[in-house]
């Protein structure tokens, strides 16, 4: 059983920069429970409550939760072993401004569609929708630029990827002592893409367990484990850049894994990886390159 347990009440933010002071602090190898908020925080509670804007302060991430010993150059490790559903329904939205279809004129712009919540399903417009929970924002303390909670860069943030869900860890690196991770803004479901904006925002409750690894990789970007691949995490202005990021980190584990060159690691990740679009929507786009454990299987 988790041994602490953060609430949102406790703390949570709507920024990740270079000074988070932590709510709570725990040991590696801990394992905890995280309470969040939806990322609009109960504005949106039926069809009739609309978001006219993006709000000022939005995606509430609970925390920050410091790792005692981690130091700038580690690599945190926040691996999730489940996330579970606080409320009975999630909120789907358009917003003026907002999403890859905004300048669309035959979409409505404000939309909402709440979208209640019944066992594995939840429910749109009749139509059953697997209850697949990611979580939406996660990240650690920058090394000097602030960032709002609606931005993925290199500490994570609103990365907005599907597989950042129960059965996967995901790894930062520390730029700040403690590394001060925080997380919210949960889907009960989402496509890749998140096209309109949100997927169906929910509370829940995280159970995860934190460690520090021991690892001489010099990781920059957030790096996913699944059951069968490593996934490398890029952020960028344009889908091409994020991609490319993305393939280059690829390719680096791909030389340490084999002791290729980089050519031919390069070459190597043509045949074997996989590009993924996590979010076209957010103020940064986000990419992953997946490579199967089959051929990558001790990155770090």
């Amino acid at each position: 059983m988790p041994r602490s347990r953060v609430t949102y009440d406790d703390g949570h933010v709507y920024e990740f920069g270079p000074d988070m002071e932590p709510v709570e602090t725990v040991e590696p190898g801990d394992s905890l429970a995280v309470e969040t908020a939806d990322s609009l925080e109960g504005e949106i509670q039926d069809d009739d409550d609309l978001l006219a804007g993006v709000p000022e302060e939005v995606n509430a991430a609970t925390g920050p939760i410091a790792v005692a010993g981690a130091e700038p150059g580690d690599v945190l490790a926040a691996e999730i072993d489940a996330v579970r559903l606080a409320e009975d329904r999630g909120r789907v939205v358009t917003t003026p401004g907002f999403g890859l279809l905004q300048d669309d004129p035959d979409v409505e712009h404000p939309f909402t569609r709440v979208t209640p919540v019944e066992s594995d399903r939840l429910d749109f417009d009749g139509i059953e929708v697997a209850v697949d929970p990611c979580i939406g924002t996660v990240g650690v303390a920058t090394d000097g630029e602030t960032h709002s909670t609606l931005v993925p860069h290199d500490h994570g943030g609103n990365l907005d990827t599907t597989d950042v869900a129960a059965g996967s860890t995901v790894y930062f690196p520390v730029f700040q002592p403690g590394g001060m991770l925080a997380l919210g803004d949960a889907k009960a479901a989402m496509a890749d893409g998140e096209m309109c904006g949100t997927g169906a925002e929910i509370a829940v409750e995280v159970e995860l367990t934190v460690d520090v690894v021991d690892t001489d990789l010099d990781l920059r970007q957030p790096l996913v484990e699944t059951d069968d691949a490593w996934k490398t995490l890029a952020s960028a202005e344009t889908l091409e850049a994020a991609a490319r990021q993305a393939n280059r980190d690829a390719v680096t584990l791909l030389e340490r894994e084999h002791g290729l060159d980089r050519t031919a690691a390069y070459l190597l990740s043509s045949l074997v990886g996989g590009l993924e679009v996590s979010q076209v929507v957010d103020p940064l786009v986000t990419v992953r390159n997946a490579v199967p454990k089959s051929y990558l299987e001790t990155p770090l």
